[in-house]
């Protein structure tokens, strides 16, 4: 069974989490330069909005860890950059071909390709600035980096775009989805989860725990990204709804019924909290997480 934890607590503190990234990123790219426009095109996508959920999962397990949760802020901003510039290079016309992003015109709508492709790559260089400038222990940032970079690239989320979309329509099996989402999504999940641990300067049985956890619940996400895809209206999710099964993209709510999907989603959520279980001092936060994510209807 899942772990029910009193939620108005854990959803005031996700939302202090939550306000605490949202206004460290805003003092990002704000500048008059003659390229003016690339900065506000970053700007755009990162603060467009979102749960912010990979932030606060480095947050989170810093402060699981020992860390004070402010210690990890650096890091997390530097999470939110990587990932704000894989939604603008997915959304592409040559990749996933997205017109919309939670609501809004996607990036490359609102400014035009080579101003987004661009904005992408900033973003990313800019990721790994915010890192080297976080303040923390040397060894640590470098673990870090490294972390992060792994997860960024050709096995994570870069291999894992290669893979969903050079599949050219064929149909994909159970375990097709789940290495494409342990790429594409899951990787960077579990590198939030990894700097975190680090950046508290974490026991590596910690590290490893929350590896375990973070790839669990990003399995679980996606599956219920799929789910909501397939079944939730286009002004719920912030895209056009279906918009996978029109493309004729393999999905776990393609492949599977919507009981089935429900049903990973719990056996995932329940592996990722019995990942952490005894490994930290508190993880009640990390455990609501793990089941408010699996339950969102957005």
């Amino acid at each position: 069974m899942m772990r029910r934890i009193d939620s108005p607590e854990m959803e005031a503190e996700l939302h202090r989490c939550r306000k605490l990234v949202d206004e460290s990123l805003g003092g990002y790219f704000a500048s008059d330069a003659a390229y003016g426009t690339l900065l506000e095109s970053m700007r755009y996508s990162l603060l467009a909005g979102g749960k912010r959920v990979r932030a606060i999962i480095c947050l989170k397990f810093c402060e699981a860890a020992g860390g004070c949760l402010e210690k990890a802020l650096g890091a997390a901003c530097a999470i939110e950059m990587l990932h704000a510039y894989s939604l603008i290079h997915d959304d592409l016309p040559c990749m996933d071909d997205d017109d919309t992003r939670r609501g809004k015109p996607s990036n490359h709508v609102e400014f035009g390709e080579f101003t987004a492709i661009l904005a992408g790559d900033a973003l990313q260089a800019a990721a790994f600035e915010t890192l080297l400038d976080s303040g923390l222990p040397s060894d640590a940032v470098v673990e870090m980096g490294r972390v992060l970079a792994h997860a960024a690239g050709p096995h994570g989320i870069c291999g894992g775009q290669y893979l969903d979309l050079s599949v050219g329509g064929r149909q994909m099996s159970q375990d097709d989805l789940a290495e494409i989402n342990s790429m594409k999504t899951a990787a960077l999940i579990s590198a939030c989860a990894k700097m975190g641990v680090i950046s508290a300067g974490g026991r590596q049985e910690q590290v490893e725990a929350a590896e375990e956890y973070a790839l669990a619940v990003g399995l679980a996400f996606q599956i219920r990204d799929d789910l909501l895809d397939r079944l939730s209206p286009s002004e719920v999710i912030g895209k056009p709804a279906g918009s996978d099964g029109c493309k004729g993209k393999s999905t776990f709510a393609e492949l599977f019924s919507v009981d089935e999907c429900e049903k990973m989603i719990r056996v995932q959520t329940e592996k990722a909290n019995d990942a952490i279980l005894g490994k930290f001092d508190n993880t009640d936060f990390l455990v609501w997480l793990a089941s408010f994510l699996a339950e969102r209807n957005s």
